[in-house]
């Protein structure tokens, strides 16, 4: 008896003991059964299970613990599949993640990936798109490396990543320029961006700490600059970089004041005295001196203070003279350049005038004022908190523009003369011709319609096509050249063959195919990253301003591309509120103020969805009363499901997931909020499509491995 007593409490203790052990964090678990479901369950991953379990205490194979929290995964060459779990956020103290040679991938890298990572290691795998904008926020990344994936867009996301000492990006499919945001990563040693479509220049890397870089096989140009020629281990053949002499650095000190399309430098640089008197003397100290002396410089000044008065005499004169006609000096908006500069006297940055310049450029630069200009910043953002216009803008050579220029004769060419028969779009910034060249090649002519304005903003339009061409993401549409010539302004586009979303949804014929649901749901995801991408990763933001259905194309594989992107100063916001076919798209505070922002964006996404959801047009006066605005009609019933149902397209048939519907609900409920606070930015609509994609991928994959085991589907969460 009293053994049989020991033997309870010993047995009793053994499980204590193995609970204190096993007793590992639930969001930590849950995290781990859905990596393990989205990986195909792999035989290999030895005490690894779908469903609860206890990844510390059972001794997960590669799971490494610190108390009851999973610390570290590492998974490397375990012949892995699938891909990685949709919720790895949760794993919030893991800090190393590796998962290299493998055979993950085939989509996306998930963008809730574990957030205070300081090693993510997902190189040779079979990832391609996008890296998500969230490894952005990783602040304690150390060592970063996605090389040998299939990856082909990386955004401009660094800024923050001030403790990465390794990054690998190689042998991927990445083009354009190296994000700017480089010169942030204040602690990088070691770079690999070999074999990828890398262009432009590699200035951006001058000043960083590297001691390894290689940049073999991409397709740069310009100079090697000489710090990075003091590397160690410095690889940079196979690219088109200059062996001759590099030009001389642009001066540090240049004023964000001065213009700079001349070559004549600023006042705070120019020399002091004619280049004939730079020659030395001996002084009587045995050093040397300019021959400029302190008289010259004494009358230099007296002159300086003569001139000044001078001109403060005539404009006091003038103004009296002003005011005995009865006329307002202060309502005159002809003022000279020189009373213009008087005028704004507070307003004047001090600056330094030398007596060698003439009276035009004296004008010139007396009239320079802190105030901004009023030409049009197209990249800046109209977040109602930000209300002030701090940028300088500047003028943009032709030469600082890659992309091709046609002339007009071409346009004419491929457009049959801009026929009105093969015109496919028109809208408030012009009109669309689809081209055809000799090539076979067929493109979309944007016509840009300039007549609005009081003037021609030749200017204008060559720093429009300059700001286009920076934007780079795959589901923007791509700006292939551009014609300015004859007082013509035209930008060239891929032309993408299923036309607009507008158009597959609301001008059906017998011959047309309704969406599927995948495929709306595809289109919904690629729009949502591209706002993301102009939102949280250009900088300064860009608020689109137009997004609508009329602005989403789709090509052969009914993947979006958003147009017009960087328009939005060229227009007043007057204007676009004008527009009847914004009229449904328009948020709240639009109405009322007039003001665009970045949330004003996420209302007219959610309104698209809503069209993706109900095949409504936002605004259909042929409706009843009550069903004429799409957002009022539909927002009291997104968390209804009986109602759901019955909003949903009827072209879809009831071929969609009803879990799958309510999630992309309560997405289109968020966006579509009355007060814009309350909307979420861009990457969290982003996030949670990806749950919804990710959900009924991992919901297939359930019901196809059941089929073949003969069992039935059963009902899973998606």
């Amino acid at each position: 008896m009293a053994g049989a007593a020991i033997g309870v409490v010993a047995l009793f203790l053994a499980a204590a003991s193995f609970g204190v052990n096993a007793n590992t964090d639930s969001n930590d678990v849950n995290a781990l059964n859905v990596f393990y479901t989205t990986m195909n369950s792999p035989p290999q991953l030895t005490n690894w299970v779908s469903q609860n379990g206890d990844p510390c205490g059972q001794s997960w194979l590669g799971v490494t613990c610190s108390g009851s929290r999973v610390t570290a995964i590492n998974l490397s060459g375990m012949r892995l599949n699938g891909t990685l779990g949709y919720n790895m956020n949760q794993l919030t103290a893991l800090v190393q993640l590796d998962m290299s040679n493998n055979n993950l991938g085939g989509s996306d890298i998930p963008y809730n990936l574990p957030p205070n990572l300081q090693n993510l290691n997902l190189a040779v795998n079979n990832f391609t798109g996008t890296v998500p904008y969230s490894i952005s926020q990783m602040v304690a990344l150390r060592n970063l490396n996605i090389g040998h994936n299939q990856l082909s867009n990386i955004n401009d996301m660094f800024s923050q990543l001030t403790n990465l000492t390794t990054l690998d990006l190689s042998y991927n499919t990445f083009s354009g320029n190296i994000p700017q945001s480089f010169n942030s990563l204040t602690s990088l040693k070691t770079l690999y961006l070999q074999n990828n479509k890398f262009s432009g220049t590699i200035d951006v890397l001058t000043n960083l700490p590297l001691t390894d870089l290689n940049v073999e096989n991409n397709q740069f140009t310009g100079w090697v600059p000489d710090k990075l020629k003091g590397i160690n281990n410095l690889q940079t053949s196979g690219n088109s970089f200059n062996n001759g002499p590099a030009p001389p650095p642009p001066p540090s000190s240049l004023s964000p004041l001065s213009p700079p399309s001349t070559n004549t430098p600023p006042p705070s640089q120019r020399p002091a005295v004619p280049s004939s008197a730079g020659k030395d003397t001996p002084a009587k100290d045995g050093g040397k001196h300019s021959k400029l002396g302190g008289g010259a410089v004494a009358g230099i000044v007296i002159c300086l203070l003569i001139v000044g008065a001078i001109v403060a005499f005539l404009v006091i004169k003038r103004k009296s003279w002003r005011l005995s006609q009865g006329q307002d000096p202060e309502q005159n908006e002809h003022l000279s350049p020189l009373a213009s500069g008087l005028k704004h006297m507070k307003s004047i940055k001090p600056i330094k005038i030398i007596s060698t310049i003439g009276k035009e450029e004296l004008q010139k630069t007396v009239s320079m004022s802190l105030k901004p200009p009023t030409k049009i910043d197209l990249h800046k953002s109209f977040d109602e908190n930000d209300t002030t216009n701090k940028s300088i803008s500047r003028k943009v050579s032709l030469s600082s523009i890659t992309i091709p220029a046609y002339t007009v004769a071409d346009l004419q060419v491929a457009t049959g003369s801009f026929s009105p028969d093969i015109l496919i779009g028109e809208g408030s910034l012009g009109r669309v011709y689809k081209a055809k060249f000799g090539d076979q090649k067929v493109m979309a002519v944007k016509k840009i319609n300039f007549s609005a304005f009081p003037s021609h903003p030749s200017d204008l339009f060559v720093e429009l096509v300059a700001n286009i061409s920076r934007l780079n993401h795959p589901n923007l549409a791509e700006l292939a050249g551009y014609c300015s010539e004859h007082g013509q302004c035209l930008l060239v586009y891929e032309f993408y063959r299923n036309g607009s979303l507008h158009d597959f949804l609301h001008l059906k014929d017998e011959r047309s195919k309704p969406l599927s649901w995948n495929n709306r749901v595809k289109i919904a995801l690629g729009s949502a990253r591209t706002l993301e991408y102009l939102h949280e990763t250009c900088s300064p933001s860009v608020v689109h301003k137009n997004f609508k259905s009329h602005n989403i194309l789709l090509d052969g594989e009914l993947n979006p591309h958003l147009s017009d992107s960087g328009f939005a100063g060229l227009l007043s916001n007057q204007e676009f509120q004008e527009s009847s076919e914004n009229s449904g798209y328009r948020a709240p505070e639009v109405t009322l103020s007039g003001q665009y922002s970045l949330k004003s964006d996420v209302y007219s996404f959610g309104v698209v969805m809503l069209e993706l959801l109900t095949g409504r047009k936002p605004f259909d006066r042929s409706r009843p009363r009550a069903e004429q605005s799409l957002v009022r009609w539909a927002t009291p019933q997104l968390h209804d499901i009986d109602a759901l149902d019955q909003m949903v397209d009827p072209g879809l048939q009831g071929l969609y997931p009803s879990k799958s519907l309510s999630r992309f609900a309560d997405a289109i409920a968020l966006c579509v909020q009355p007060e814009p606070e309350f909307r979420p930015p861009m990457s969290e609509v982003v996030q949670s499509l990806v749950r919804l994609v990710q959900r009924a991928n991992m919901t297939r994959m359930h019901e196809s491995q059941s089929r073949r085991h003969g069992e039935s589907g059963g009902d899973y969460e998606f």
